[in-house]
């Protein structure tokens, strides 16, 4: 059952991310979850793997409240950040009518068929390789969406990094950094 189902529950958000394996989808969910506790709100985060890590499909739910929330399980997201041309297939049909999709369309073969939702087509891949790091994708997704309204400030999702992220990883902060600020800057759009 979903968060609406019966469920007095007062949501600010509800996000599936969704990939490959190897495109940082665990950590986008993991990051947006801890800076939801930092800023000391109830959260869920649950993730999924396909059988593979690498190459196979993985995502991820989070939910983010000012109030407890009874299930990890998203049936109807009210946001969907979608890396790949096959999680857009599996998952567009979970977003509610009115919520938001996040699509990568460097890997899209099409794009959303909806009509009934908002659509928000970022580079994310593109923008990643001119940064020097294809890795970086999922952090130009992640501050698009958050500066499209999402229920974290970019800088507590910036300070949550350094919890998140694996100490031998923290070489990548600074990259990591930049393409947050490079997805949250195209995702305000032109000034």
């Amino acid at each position: 059952m979903g968060n609406d189902t019966g469920n007095k529950t007062a949501v600010a958000e509800e996000v599936i991310a969704a990939g490959f394996g190897g495109q940082g989808i665990m950590l986008l969910g993991k990051l947006l979850a801890t800076a939801g506790m930092y800023e000391q709100r109830q959260v869920t985060y649950l993730p999924s793997y396909g059988a593979e890590v690498r190459g196979g499909t993985a995502h991820c739910h989070v939910s983010i409240s000012s109030d407890p929330i009874a299930s990890p399980v998203i049936e109807q997201a009210r946001s969907l950040m979608i890396m790949n041309h096959p999680s857009l297939v599996k998952f567009e049909q979970r977003l509610r009518p009115g919520g938001r999709l996040f699509a990568n369309s460097s890997m899209m073969q099409r794009a959303p068929e909806r009509d009934d939702i908002e659509v928000t087509m970022v580079p994310a891949s593109d923008m990643a390789r001119e940064l020097g790091s294809l890795q970086a994708a999922n952090m130009v997704m992640l501050g698009c969406y958050l500066a499209k309204g999402g229920v974290v400030r970019l800088e507590t999702v910036i300070e949550a990094m350094k919890e998140v992220v694996p100490e031998r990883y923290h070489k990548m902060l600074k990259l990591n950094e930049t393409a947050l600020r490079k997805g949250y800057e195209f995702g305000q759009g032109p000034e």
